[in-house]
């Protein structure tokens, strides 16, 4: 009698269980047996299991592009408010542009570290990141006085 792979509700084919039963063993051959108890080797390079997919790359590079766009109206409405206390224009407009450096910055650090923490959240990636978004926050602060 054949055994039918149970199905979900969806339709689809759910995987064999790790176990067989104690009759069902009885009738397996003793050369599949044997195939089926030996294991993959495991991979000595942690890169490979810790890569990127290009879904995750692409979605973290569409997050990114509608920060920016969001960061870009933000420093818009912060230089348009410094000119309303009064700043010049220029001062307001340098000040807008730090504070959307540091936005930026810190927004990529945040998608990388999400997209592939294992890889991005070393200092090589988060230390120049940081350092600029440091700066910039600072400038953006410095800029905006009279």
């Amino acid at each position: 009698m054949a055994q039918e792979t149970p199905k979900d509700n969806a339709g689809f084919t759910l995987p064999a269980p790790a176990s067989t039963p104690a009759d069902a063993s009885a009738s397996v051959p003793a050369a599949s047996a044997t195939t089926a108890s030996v294991e993959a080797p495991a991979t000595l390079d942690p890169a490979s299991a810790t890569d990127t997919s290009a879904r995750d790359t692409l979605i973290g590079g569409a997050v990114l592009l509608v920060l920016f766009i969001a960061f870009f109206f933000a420093k818009n409405a912060y230089a348009n408010g410094l000119v309303a206390k009064r700043l010049p224009p220029n001062k307001a407009n340098a000040s807008g542009w730090w504070l959307f450096i540091f936005l930026a910055s810190l927004a990529t650090a945040v998608v990388l570290a999400a997209v592939n923490a294992h890889k991005f959240l070393a200092p090589l990636f988060m230390g120049p990141l940081l350092l600029v978004g440091l700066v910039a926050l600072v400038l953006t602060f410095t800029s905006s006085r009279n």
